[in-house]
Order: C-alpha cells, then structure tokens, then sequence
C-alpha cells in the first residue's frame, strides 16, 4: 500500500487539484485535517470509505490507523491543507513511515499564501521593489525558532513576508519588523483565503494591530508584509520588453 499526502489547496474546494481528487477517490481511507479541509474535499472519497477526521488525534493515533490500513492492504489518502510541504507536519509521519518500511508519495497543493495573494490581486515580486518571498512564522506556543530565523533577522532583507501562524503575535511582527520597514510598510492580513468567510485587513505595521483587534481576527490567518501590496511606481518587467530578447523572441528595434 502507499501513503499519499495530498495538499487539499488553501480552502476553496475547487482549489484541489485534479491529481488530489483522483487520489482521494481511489483511497479506501482517508485522514484528514478536519479544522482546515472543507468537507466537499473530502466528499471525493469513495462512498465506502474509512474517513478520519484527524483533528483530535496524536501522531501515535494517526500513525496506529495508517498500520491498520497498511495490513489490510489499503490506500490512505493523507489530506492536509494548502501545500504538505510547508507547515504540513508531514516530515514527523514521513519519518515513521520509513522505519515502518511503507511506501508514501507527496501530492504538492496551491499554498495559502498563493491564495492570499490572488485575494489582494497583487503580484508578490516586482521588478525594484522585490524579488524574494520569505515564508515564515514566529515563536509562540508551537516550536521556537531555529538559530538564525528570527523574523527580526529575517526583516533585515526587507524581502515581502508571508508570515503564518502569527495573528496572534502581531505585537511581535510590528515590533520586529518596523525597524527595517518603517512604521507605514504595508501590511494585508488574509483570514481563511478562498474559503466563503474570506476577510481582508490591510493596513500599515502602525495600525494593522488595531485594525485586527476589531475584526476579532485571532486564527486561520496569513500575514503579508511589503512595499510589494501598494507598489505603484516600478518599471515594467523585462519579461515582455520589446527591446529584451530572449531564446523564444527576437528584440524588436525602434
């Protein structure tokens, strides 16, 4: 048997993709992350299908349930939200797949900042403004930060930032980031993009904490931060230049 790991994409059930719903549909069972995944994802498993919601379960629990499918032969379909690769904690599970000796493949899915940003219809890299996207989070209750990723040190390259699992530690994100920033930086924060309660704030890192504050806004957010989410004097892209050639266009002369 295998384990596929699907990303169910940022919420919007049309967001999974075509390779994610034709896995979920031919796994006899199926885990998934109930808080994050919408149901009509997993409405795609089969109508006889073992499905788990995996919200309330420990890694020993979910791990015991991919056991049992493993001896009776059968597929799991492994559903975590947005893409597994990014905050997914699929590394752990990956890990004891292997000294249990069974089979996994990754199924990559369209991440929450990707849906953040066609929310805000906004590009995230503009020529002279910023080229480099920065994933990241802060230190809260979950694991600390490795040596070297604090987002004070990260703001440094004033790089756009897409921070997650973060609403909640706004005070920090100013706090960190208004040095390197400045105090009337953009900032959008994004609550459940795609989902149908979709909520956009955008604000600058010297109010953006009261204007969360009034939306109630503590969970299920991204925070986006950068002169790239109210950029409007930067040169066109080089890209579809007429006077840049490239292997599949000749420059055109004036």
């Amino acid at each position: 048997m295998t384990v596929y790991f699907i990303g169910a994409g940022p919420g919007a059930p049309d967001l999974l993709t075509l390779r994610g719903r034709d896995l979920i549909a031919r796994c006899p069972v199926c885990l998934y992350a109930g808080s994050l995944v919408p149901k009509e994802v997993i409405a795609f498993a089969p109508q006889d299908a073992r499905i788990i919601d995996t919200a309330s379960l420990n890694l020993d629990e979910i791990m015991a349930e991919i056991a049992q499918a493993d001896a009776r032969g059968q597929d799991v379909a492994r559903v975590h939200s947005g893409d597994p690769s990014i905050y997914g904690a699929i590394g752990e599970q990956i890990r004891r797949l292997s000294d249990l000796g069974i089979g996994y493949e990754i199924c990559p899915g369209v991440p929450a900042f990707a849906a953040a940003a066609a929310a805000l219809g906004t590009e995230l890299t503009l020529p002279d403004i910023s080229q480099t996207i920065i994933l990241t989070r802060t230190s809260m209750k979950a694991s600390a930060m490795p040596e070297g990723e604090a987002l004070a040190r990260l703001g440094a390259s004033r790089a756009t930032l897409a921070i997650h699992l973060s609403v909640r530690n706004l005070r920090a994100v100013v706090d960190d980031l208004t040095p390197h920033y400045g105090a009337d930086c953009p900032v959008a924060v994004i609550y459940r993009a795609s989902w149908p309660d979709e909520r956009i704030v955008r604000g600058t890192l010297s109010d953006i904490r009261a204007k969360v504050r009034a939306e109630k806004i503590t969970r299920t957010a991204l925070v986006l931060v950068g002169a790239v989410l109210d950029a409007r004097d930067y040169r066109d892209s080089a890209l579809y230049d007429p006077a840049h050639a490239h292997i599949l266009r000749h420059a055109h002369r004036s």
